[in-house]
């Protein structure tokens, strides 16, 4: 029997919903019009075309979008002065520095400039602190929307065992602590983690984020987990994930597809982190 596709599409469409009405009802308030201002330095085609879908779905929920593109020769005292220049805009809620930079720019500095108050990427060492504190604060989106996407489809963690497969700072790391604040039992393993598939294998949610195609096989996957893949890898065979989707989701009980997973979900929490914001300004 096959696994219950969990569509991220649909569920981002869902909280974009949310997030539009919030910004209705907020501006209705006397509030301001949310803004979000994005920086993108170079011309990586993926990241362009990244950046313009947050740009349409900002104005489509009723923000301001503020676009900033600088060239790939741009100095780090450049970049500084542009986000020290977002940090002291009143329109602006949220700064997001498209990532990866080019060249030697420092992307840790970019980071850490943000004012904390408009980090709607959740980057900033100390929103960080406060994930890891679970205080409240922005959420790094993608593992945000993990989470989101599990609330929605009623797939509680507590109690759970969670494998976490990849230890990177922008989704690994923070998506656990996410899972460990729900309760649930977390164990993060990495390419040096010794017979990685037996530890896979007791996994009865499996979040997979390592950015190799296709690396976890049916054989790494118990009956009835859950399968969350938030690879994303241009192949010449299309866009795949980080799990092998067919025989995978011959196993799970439930499985994102690559795309439409967790892809739009990302986007979606942006939203959500640009609205939260604009609301704690007051």
């Amino acid at each position: 029997m096959s696994a219950q596709i969990l569509d991220g599409a649909a569920v981002a469409r869902s909280v974009r919903e949310r997030v539009a009405a919030g910004v209705r009802e907020l501006m209705a308030s006397g509030g301001p019009q949310p803004g979000l201002a994005t920086v993108l330095v170079g011309s990586d085609p993926g990241s362009q075309i990244y950046v313009r879908r947050k740009n349409e779905q900002t104005v489509e929920a009723g923000m301001q979008s503020f676009h900033h593109e600088l060239p790939s020769t741009t100095p780090q005292a450049e970049l500084d002065a542009l986000i020290d220049q977002l940090n002291a805009d009143p329109a602006v809620h949220g700064i997001l520095v498209q990532s990866p930079l080019p060249g030697d720019l420092d992307e840790a500095r970019a980071f850490a400039r943000i004012d904390t108050a408009k980090d709607v990427d959740g980057f900033h060492p100390a929103s960080v602190g406060a994930l890891v504190l679970n205080r409240p604060g922005l959420r790094s989106c993608t593992p945000a929307g993990v989470i989101e996407l599990l609330d929605h489809y009623e797939i509680d963690l507590e109690g759970r065992e969670v494998v976490v497969v990849g230890r990177s700072n922008i989704v690994g790391k923070p998506v656990a602590l996410l899972a460990l604040h729900r309760n649930a039992t977390v164990t993060l393993v990495h390419s040096r983690t010794r017979d990685l598939p037996s530890v896979t294998r007791r996994a009865e949610v499996l979040i997979v984020a390592i950015g190799r195609p296709q690396f976890v096989k049916a054989e790494m996957v118990s009956p009835g987990t859950v399968v969350i893949d938030v690879g994303i890898n241009r192949t010449d065979a299309g866009m795949v994930g980080d799990v092998d989707f067919g025989p995978v989701s011959e196993v799970a009980s439930a499985i994102t597809p690559v795309p439409g997973g967790i892809g739009p979900m990302t986007i979606a929490m942006l939203l959500s982190n640009t609205l939260q914001a604009a609301r704690a300004s007051l």
